[in-house]
């Protein structure tokens, strides 16, 4: 069976110019959509994801602001950055990049946010809607995931799921989006006994493990959707 590579590429770009769309009918309300992102410190990873949003909200034409915060910035002053947008009704969403200085207590962080302004889907009030299928930000990536195997025109119902990786960030929400569209899903993790017997049923795997070669062709049937979305570097540190 010949493989078919899904192309991510594409349908960002056509997600892209329907944001477009909506931010310019927003404007011509006079309500242009805003979004407030804030980097605390100089990661170099995080710097790029950071100005990838600001780029993609740029294109978009939505208005967006960046914090940059220093490497040494408390908690309490992040979470006072984090009130005054709460508070800001020209703030429509709020992105804190992670992960966050040694100091600072990522979930306080998070929870701070205003479940509303909540673009991230990471506040406990998103994952109790999605846990119970109500309306609400949903985590980017497993959304995106969920895009992609509707532009494959992949069939769900009914299908075999399974999710490697149990993260609250990808892992579990997307176990739940695929539970939403009637797959049966199974998650899968570092201490899965027999990795393989799991995703040999699958007929959609996502993997989202930081982990290199933790999944193999050989593990995989003919015919499944298999998508990547774990962050791997090689042994040159290039992103893999």
């Amino acid at each position: 069976m010949t493989a078919r590579i899904l192309d991510g590429a594409a349908l960002a770009k056509s997600i892209r110019a329907e944001v477009a769309q909506r931010a310019a009918a927003l404007a011509a309300r006079d309500r242009p959509a805003g979004l407030a992102v804030i980097l605390v410190g100089e990661d170099p990873a995080s710097s790029v994801y950071v100005r990838n949003k600001v780029k993609d909200c740029e294109e978009s034409g939505i208005r967006s602001t960046l914090d940059r915060m220093p490497a040494d910035t408390t908690q309490a002053a992040l979470l006072a950055r984090i009130a005054a947008l709460n508070a800001d009704p020209a703030i429509h969403g709020i992105l804190v990049q992670l992960p966050l200085p040694p100091q600072i207590d990522a979930h306080a962080v998070i929870e701070a946010i205003s479940p509303a302004k909540d673009v991230d889907g990471f506040h406990v009030a998103s994952a109790g809607a999605l846990m119970t299928g109500q309306p609400g930000f949903r985590p980017c990536t497993p959304y995106g995931v969920m895009k992609m195997l509707e532009h494959a025109g992949a069939t769900l119902r009914g299908a075999e799921a399974v999710v490697v990786g149990r993260s609250n960030i990808v892992g579990k929400p997307q176990a739940m989006l695929l539970l939403q569209a009637d797959a049966t899903v199974t998650i899968c993790h570092s201490r899965t006994r027999d990795l393989a017997a799991h995703t040999r049923r699958a007929d959609v795997l996502v993997a989202a493990v930081g982990r290199t070669k933790m999944i193999t062709g050989d593990m995989i049937k003919p015919g499944a959707i298999v998508i990547d979305v774990g962050m791997n570097r090689d042994e040159a540190g290039k992103l893999c």
